[in-house]
């Protein structure tokens, strides 16, 4: 579904990504994994279109992601943000049928407001908090607003952005196991960023290391401990003697 072909992209003098190759199946759930500052969201990005590498291709589902219709290229993904990024002056219910409400993909309000409230039931929330607004709410169902937000259009493909950043350990584990049930049950496509392990472990069907600039490594996750790479190795360690330079 998603091929990165010899990606590159510089910010100034710092090169980030140096040759990125990396290819996403259809349906299967790819977590990449890497220090901060690594490239992660910038790889993001490009596939977005929020971000032009200098050099190399990215196709989605064959079709070059910078040609077309950007608009409804767009249509096809969903998205959740690391903060959460929901709207404060709107009520939950609107935040995720936000896309609903405008564009080409713009359905009658009530109607809009239903799948919203179907979506937010989905990920575990009550009707009564459609009309919440999102300072009303705890981190963790600012989180579970977003996943819904992230579905509402029932997008063939989802982005996950540091999913349990900021939540407690059982919190982290709810929402992990939110997200792999409804990646699964939508059949859709998943690229996640992340440097939480546990969060790796609960949601990947396949991981890429990413780190200077290039996929270091990349296979199923079931072989992630066994990969004998150095990088991956200390990366999934977290010790400080390896390859990986710790910044002090």
């Amino acid at each position: 579904m998603i091929t990165f072909d010899n990606v590159h992209k510089s910010f100034g003098p710092k090169k980030v990504l140096q040759g990125v190759n990396l290819k996403i199946a259809k349906g299967t759930s790819m977590v990449i994994i890497g220090g901060s500052g690594t490239g992660k969201s910038v790889l993001l990005k490009s596939v977005l279109g929020l971000v032009t590498p200098e050099q190399g291709t990215i196709l989605v589902d064959g079709k070059d992601a910078t040609m077309g219709d950007h608009d409804a290229f767009l249509a096809r993904f969903g998205m959740l943000f690391q903060g959460g990024a929901l709207f404060d002056s709107m009520p939950v219910w609107q935040n995720v049928a936000f896309r609903l409400l405008r564009g080409s993909l713009k359905r009658p309000k009530q109607e809009a407001r239903e799948i919203a409230v179907e979506k937010l039931r989905r990920v575990g929330l009550t009707p009564d908090v459609a009309d919440l607004f999102p300072s009303e709410l705890s981190g963790g169902m600012q989180k579970r607003v977003g996943l819904a937000r992230a579905i509402a259009a029932e997008p063939e493909i989802i982005f996950f952005d540091e999913p349990t950043t900021g939540l407690d350990p059982i919190m982290s584990g709810v929402i992990n196991d939110l997200i792999r049930e409804i990646v699964t049950e939508m059949g859709a496509t998943a690229m996640t960023i992340t440097h939480d392990m546990t969060s790796v472990r609960a949601i990947a069907d396949n991981v890429a290391m990413l780190h200077g600039g290039v996929i270091q490594w990349t296979g199923p996750v079931a072989q992630m401990d066994a990969s004998g790479d150095p990088y991956l190795t200390q990366f999934i360690s977290g010790s400080a003697d390896g390859p990986i330079e710790a910044v002090r």
